[in-house]
């Protein structure tokens, strides 16, 4: 169940960072240019309320993704904590070599 909802959320990221890298800064999206020519879908104020709504729709899938993803997760973590685990056990000390007499 976990990793189909892993794999959906991977999908809706990327949709959600392809689409937000679509939209111009000014909020025009699209519509680049005249949007005489282009019709109602695909005109400026058409493209900008397309690509704001899909941006939400995905943007609320992310969220409700990651909090449930969170919330399977919650009871199966392992404790992980190094205060938790013995202390590892302390390598045999290497006796010095022999200083070599020089002549």
């Amino acid at each position: 169940m976990s990793t189909v909802l892993l794999v959906l959320f991977l999908l809706v990221t990327l949709a959600l960072i392809g689409v937000i890298l679509i939209q111009r800064s000014e909020g025009g999206g699209l519509g680049i240019g005249s949007s005489q020519g282009m019709g109602g879908l695909m005109s400026g104020r058409g493209t900008a309320n397309l690509l704001t709504r899909t941006t939400a729709i995905l943007g609320t899938a992310f969220f409700v993704l990651a909090l449930t993803l969170a919330l399977l997760d919650r009871g199966t973590a392992l404790n992980r904590s190094i205060l938790d685990a013995p202390a590892p056990a302390a390598a045999p000390a290497v006796p010095a070599l022999p200083a070599v007499p020089t002549n």
